[in-house]
């Protein structure tokens, strides 16, 4: 049994997006933010039929986010991070107090 709530999605629903997916399979991509679980530690998915596992869920403020988080999230920057996010979700405003699960992943050698 693990300490996280129930998950809200699906694994198979975590990186979704084709340039995403590329970047997790080039290694530039370690970690997903989400407003809820699709993944616990230890469980795997595959992308283009490569395997990945899950190494940490862990939460996090979105005002705490930094530019190394959002390189790992396969992005150049923080602010590149945000604007897409908010195009993406029109109609959304960036709460930095909101809280996201972050899903961190490798490969599976």
């Amino acid at each position: 049994m693990n300490d996280f709530p129930e998950k809200t999605c699906d694994i198979t629903r975590l990186v979704r997006h084709p340039k995403l997916v590329a970047a997790a399979l080039d290694g530039s991509k370690t970690e997903q933010r989400r407003d809820g679980v699709y993944a616990y530690p230890d469980e795997t998915f595959e992308l283009d039929g490569v395997p990945f596992i899950v190494t940490a869920l862990k939460r996090q403020n979105l005002g705490d986010m930094s530019d190394a988080d959002a390189k790992a999230e396969g992005y150049e920057s923080f602010e590149a991070y945000k604007s897409l996010i908010l195009r993406m979700h029109k109609g959304m405003q960036w709460k930095s107090d909101a809280r996201v699960w972050v899903h961190c992943f490798q490969r599976k050698v």
